[in-house]
């Protein structure tokens, strides 16, 4: 049995059944960037577009699919509404969109656009994060259920975690900036169910250089600790990761070593745990707690930490000793998760945001001017395998490249893309 197997097959007690092809989260099923897709083409050209859409606002969220629905989000009017809508898989027409209308201030950047956080799906409802214009759960007509205001999230640079589901809860990472919370929701009414305040990971909303910037926009990942076989939130957060029971908020265990910024997503493991910093910070490896571990346990369980790395926003992918991990600056790296050693680093193409993500060897990213690249996943050494502009620079009509900071979705033989101009979708479905 596979190790990716032994993952799906155990996690299936906490996260909820999804149809064959569905991608109903950010990074995938499990949030891990790895899916169990056949025939996503390596390839393509304007004639294998399925279709194109055409977007009412820039994004930087990323698409989620489950059966014959597209789900995607963003904001138009500056931020005064804040929309998720909804596709028709078939033919790319919007079936509807649904808004909050957020009548205050916000501050964020202008790489990044308003309704950052990607949804997240459980089959029957959607669930949005919406910064200050609070959380909202919708079902499949574009009904809105509940929606919670969960006040000001106020940072020079905006917001972007991703909520993650568990059980019959939605926990959002709500931050960064002077207040920062992890939380649970019922899924049925949006109550509270518990909230943690995260005082160490509050910083500044406004910080003028580096020693007043502070915060994290790091998605949470769920995992069941093989230890114990209970189910664990990992969460990276200024100066430490730690790991957090999902149904009461307590905090396990902790490993420091990180900087006051963080971007990226923990990488989590059978055996070890990955977390990196932001603004080219350090990134460090720990063996993965037990139930003997309570509090710090930078000391006894702490691998490695490389000082200073290249800036990193996109999450890596794990594949067994090894993660891959594709760099801002466009530089796709092998790393030893055991002992964080670079085993080799190649540079593919423009900056990069996006996380990669994995399927029968390879791994696909998205750079910041939309091409997508293919890359074996081989600790050995790098092998470009496919690299794809955004379908309309492909014609004999030259459009130039298109602003592209989402993760790409792969989804029953299918890709989505998504730009700051349109959604795409690219290839044949399986079935």
């Amino acid at each position: 049995m596979t190790r990716l197997t032994t993952v799906l097959l155990i996690l299936g007690g906490w996260f909820p059944p999804a149809l064959a092809g569905d991608w109903p989260a950010f990074r995938g099923p499990q949030g891990n960037g790895i899916s169990t897709e056949r025939n996503i083409p390596v390839g393509w050209s304007a004639a294998d577009v399925a279709w194109a859409v055409d977007l009412p606002m820039p994004g930087n969220s990323s698409p989620i699919v489950h059966g014959e629905r597209v789900f995607l989000t963003g904001a138009v009017e500056g931020g005064a509404e804040r929309v998720l809508m909804c596709f028709d898989r078939a033919d790319g027409k919007m079936l509807w969109h649904n808004a909050i209308r957020f009548e205050g201030t916000e501050a964020t950047h202008e790489t990044n656009p308003y309704c950052s956080s990607t949804p997240v799906t459980d089959g029957k409802r959607i669930f949005v994060w919406h910064g200050s214009a609070g959380i909202a759960a919708y079902d499949f007509d574009g009904q809105q259920l509940w929606h919670v205001d969960l006040g000001a999230f106020e940072h020079i640079w905006g917001n972007a975690a991703s909520p993650v589901l568990f059980e019959d809860t939605v926990i959002l990472h709500a931050g960064p900036g002077p207040r920062v919370l992890l939380m649970a929701l019922d899924k049925a009414t949006g109550s509270p169910v518990w909230s943690k305040e995260l005082a160490e990971a509050t910083g500044p909303a406004h910080g003028k250089g580096p020693g007043e910037w502070k915060g994290s926009w790091s998605t949470p990942i769920i995992d069941v600790n093989p230890a114990t076989g209970q189910p664990e939130l990992v969460l990276s957060l200024p100066q430490y990761v730690a790991g957090f029971n999902p149904r009461t908020g307590q905090e396990y265990w902790r490993c420091t070593g990180l900087s006051d910024l963080v971007y990226t997503s923990p990488v989590v493991g059978k055996d070890v745990i990955i977390a990196m910093s932001g603004f080219m910070g350090p990134s460090i490896g720990l063996r993965r707690p037990g139930p003997e571990a309570k509090g710090d346990v930078t000391q006894t369980h702490r691998l490695w930490r490389v000082e200073k790395n290249p800036q990193r926003i996109g999450t890596g992918v794990l594949l067994g000793d090894h993660l891959f991990i594709v760099n801002e600056p466009g530089v796709a790296e092998c790393i030893e998760a055991k002992t964080g050693q670079s085993l080799w680093k190649e540079r593919l193409g423009a900056t990069t945001w996006g996380s990669p993500v994995y399927t029968q060897g390879r791994l696909f990213v998205a750079d910041n001017h939309g091409m997508t690249h293919i890359f074996a996943a081989r600790p050995d050494s790098f092998h470009l395998l496919g690299r794809n502009p955004p379908p309309e620079a492909t014609s004999s009509q030259e459009t130039g490249p298109q602003v592209t900071r989402a993760t790409v979705a792969l989804s029953d033989g299918q890709i989505f893309l998504r730009t700051y101009e349109k959604l795409y979708c690219i290839g044949k479905r399986s079935k």
